[in-house]
């Protein structure tokens, strides 16, 4: 059994990577709280449709990267790769459409099956928004906003960048792509097989394609500014002059595509040259179609998610660890007055633990390895005055604390 690793793509999140961890989640859950953003809690697999239906059945992430599975009822289960589409599956499946908007915060893992890099594994986490309801740009700035608000509480806003585009509605859309497939074809020869295949399916994909001929081929690929509807550029300047309102500074990058047809207006990525190629931290859109593709009514929405592993890696330190108070009791007659107090202390907020074992010597040596503040020692002769010895671990100051003035004492 000694040779038995993680699989591939996963990793065991403990110490202080687990508190950079928490901390990510913590965070975003206090400010999307501010926010009015309720926690959602969906399974950590569905029915295969609920992703194949709704993520396109040609798109990268269903052909390539999904774990799905038969289970012994024969039924067709994945493994979630994302969030946004269990949440709209539980709005629809717990009659919630009539209930709008809904302001939803979640956070958890998620699986893909593809090649681990930096900041990247096969089961990942992430934290996300979704406001379900509201159709107005607004709303859109408004969770743009919140995301930028949970960086700066975690002090890694200064290293990103809010780059936002906009996907325009379905007739924009519809006269862009006539434009762009116009544009490609006359480049089809230098295109990526990727991107060949992409051309008549899906060609706005092609926009945010990785390979170095396609991006220079891209470069010189119209925008779709020129093709916005009236309606749907209002809606742009709307976005751009809210977050202004929200203090939220941005740039526009026409290259930022969803390549999905639920997907329209806003598009956003917060990105940052920290961490090397892998440079998105937070991204999200509006994807108006999406509860309709789930058995719902049209109903609008907008939302974005976030990788803890990123965002942890880009912390500039970790959390420090609760100090601990270490209780010593010495000798076996002082045990009971130990755990006595023990759970004072932990009754009291404080975190507090007990050495099993060793002389005085020993006991002390452990409470300094496990960075403790403050041993208390209790012995016999104390415990029957009534008081117990603190003895501050940094500075070696001992002072006799009456026993039933510890935990106010500690706190």
């Amino acid at each position: 059994m000694a040779d038995l690793q993680p699989v591939r793509g996963t990793r065991d999140i403990i110490g202080e990577d687990h508190r950079r961890h928490s901390y990510v989640i913590d965070t975003a859950r206090r400010i999307a709280a501010s926010y009015g953003f309720d926690e959602w809690s969906t399974p950590v697999f569905e029915d295969t449709r609920v992703f194949s239906r709704t993520l396109g059945e040609t798109s990268d992430v269903v052909t390539k990267e999904m774990y799905t599975f038969e289970d012994r009822g024969g039924d067709s289960l994945t493994l979630r790769p994302e969030g946004t589409a269990g949440v709209c599956r539980a709005l629809v499946t717990n009659g919630l459409t009539q209930s709008l908007p809904q302001k939803i915060f979640y956070a958890g893992p998620m699986f893909r099956y593809e090649r681990p890099q930096k900041g990247r594994y096969r089961q990942f986490h992430q934290i996300g928004l979704e406001l379900i309801g509201p159709s107005e740009p607004l709303a859109d700035a408004e969770v743009i906003a919140c995301g930028w608000d949970i960086l700066v509480a975690l002090g890694v806003a200064a290293n990103t960048v809010l780059e936002i585009n906009t996907l325009g509605d379905r007739e924009s859309r519809d006269a862009y792509r006539e434009a762009l497939v116009e544009y490609l074809s006359a480049h089809r020869d230098k295109l990526s097989a990727e991107s060949l295949s992409r051309l008549e399916r899906n060609p706005m994909r092609i926009l945010d394609s990785k390979d170095e001929g396609d991006r220079r081929i891209v470069a010189g690929a119209p925008t779709i500014m020129p093709f916005l509807t009236e309606q749907a550029a209002t809606f742009y300047a709307g976005l751009k002059r809210h977050l202004t309102q929200f203090g939220v500074p941005f740039t526009e990058n026409p290259r930022i595509v969803r390549g999905l047809d639920y997907y329209g207006h806003t598009a956003f990525e917060f990105v940052t040259k920290a961490l090397g190629a892998q440079g998105t931290v937070l991204a999200g859109g509006r994807y108006d179609g999406l509860v309709a593709e789930m058995g719902g009514p049209p109903t609008p929405a907008v939302g974005w998610a976030a990788g803890i592993e990123r965002l942890s890696m880009l912390l500039d330190q970790a959390p420090a660890a609760p100090p601990s108070i270490a209780v010593i009791p010495i000798g076996d007659e002082a045990e009971a007055a130990a755990i006595g107090l023990l759970q004072s202390l932990r009754g009291a907020g404080i975190r507090a633990e007990v050495s099993y074992r060793g002389n005085l010597k020993r006991r002390l040596e452990r409470a300094n390895r496990m960075g403790a503040k403050s041993a208390i020692l209790l012995g016999a002769d104390d415990i029957a005055a009534g008081i117990v010895q603190v003895k501050d671990l940094a500075t070696g100051a001992q002072v006799a604390v009456p026993l039933a003035e510890v935990a106010s004492r500690l706190t």
